[in-house]
């Protein structure tokens, strides 16, 4: 019998894709298999997978799994865009990744796409006017994960935060489509403005290891920062910038740097 148009709409090549790797792993690897069970091959959906994972691993004695399972599965059943921004995030993160090679290890090991996944969650709380519920989650995330990623911050799809160790992004920051940033960046302020005082960020741009982009500064898309850098003018579109201050050292070399990875500096000017 054909399927129904119910079925048809829930078919999740994403998802299908996760518990296939996840019946695979629990084969083996049998001591993985509990887990893979309850975080994955127990649930679903992907959105009931990740409500359970980042209740499990954000739970305290302060706020139990329970009480932030309900939460959490309230958020995913509220907007279908979380869901949605989690399966650009872990698209993103096996494409870029050259350490991941299935879309179950984000879920399951990969501390840069949980914290952006609890951000995510943070930020709909924000979004709610919850915003002692938002702050606690960001606390959580930050003791986690070592990611400190302010509610009120606007980040975009496709977000891959590689090794994801001290990472900062203050409270107005933009974050556009398609960002790779790897651990130790700052998007931070200069001082103590009470305002719109951190960084924008376009589509497609690559942000080195130790990057500190300081103020209300627009970074062009598809530009890229170098390691290390301290930015602190704005970034045309599709330039490499790199010292402290960072300054233009040449073209991006290639149509969208977040996506290629590519840090080495070749063909750079004097």
């Amino acid at each position: 019998m054909a399927m129904t148009q119910a079925k048809l709409a829930s078919v999740d090549p994403v998802w299908d894709r996760i518990r296939e790797e996840a019946a695979e792993m629990a084969r083996t690897e049998p001591l993985m298999g509990s887990l893979v069970h309850a975080v994955v091959l127990h649930h679903e959906t992907l959105e009931d997978a990740l409500g359970f994972r980042m209740a499990q691993k954000l739970s305290s004695p302060e706020m139990s799994e329970s009480l932030l399972r309900d939460l959490f599965d309230a958020a995913y059943a509220a907007d279908p865009d979380l869901g949605q921004a989690a399966r650009a995030d872990l698209l993103a993160t096996l494409d870029r990744d050259p350490a991941c090679h299935r879309l179950l290890q984000p879920l399951l090991f990969f501390k840069g796409f949980q914290a952006v996944q609890t951000y995510r969650l943070a930020h709909w709380l924000w979004g709610q006017g919850r915003q002692d519920m938002a702050y606690f989650i960001q606390m959580r995330t930050s003791e986690q994960f070592g990611v400190d990623i302010h509610p009120g911050a606007r980040i975009g799809r496709g977000i891959m935060i590689d090794h994801a160790h001290s990472v900062v992004i203050g409270e107005t920051a933009v974050v556009g489509n398609n960002v790779s940033m790897l651990h130790s960046v700052t998007l931070g302020g200069t001082g103590k403005e009470d305002d719109d005082r951190h960084p924008k960020i376009g589509d497609g741009v690559l942000i080195g290891a130790g990057a500190a982009v300081l103020g209300n500064i627009k970074v062009g898309h598809c530009s890229r920062i170098a390691s290390g850098s301290v930015v602190l003018q704005e970034v045309p579109p599709c330039k490499t910038v790199a010292g402290v201050p960072a300054r233009v050292v040449g073209e991006a070399g290639c149509s969208e740097p977040s996506k290629s990875m590519d840090q080495i500096l070749n063909g750079i000017d004097d």
